[in-house]
């Protein structure tokens, strides 16, 4: 059980952390998100965020991005392991609803766990 938790450890805190990630990713993207993965020395994943209010004006729609994304990582961890993620908000994420980002969040964890057990 405690394997689906998202405590402080399975999250990218540091600007290092996140230049890390940005520096030789592997891409996934389509007109809602861009993720960056790049695989870390962890038997863990971790996440990063980045949602911006360029994209997203109002606080409360960042921060309901950002909680399904958050559940999201949580229960595909799995699938990700030993893996630096950052997910990017697109301009297509204002008309996204939470059912199709969860469906694109989806598809991106997939492609990424595809590309990054190749590297």
């Amino acid at each position: 059980m405690s394997r689906q938790n998202f405590g402080q450890r399975k999250r990218l805190i540091s600007a290092h952390q996140y230049q890390a990630v940005f520096r030789a990713p592997s891409r996934s993207s389509d007109q809602v998100l861009t993720v960056l993965a790049r695989r870390n020395d962890l038997e863990h994943p971790r996440l990063g965020l980045a949602i911006q209010k360029k994209i997203l004006k109002r606080a409360v729609a960042r921060n309901r991005v950002k909680r399904i994304v958050r559940e999201s990582f949580r229960h595909h961890q799995s699938l990700l392991d030993g893996l630096d993620v950052v997910v990017i908000g697109r301009q297509g994420l204002k008309r996204t609803d939470n059912r199709q980002l969860f469906n694109a969040l989806e598809r991106h964890w997939s492609r990424l766990a595809k590309q990054c057990a190749r590297c």
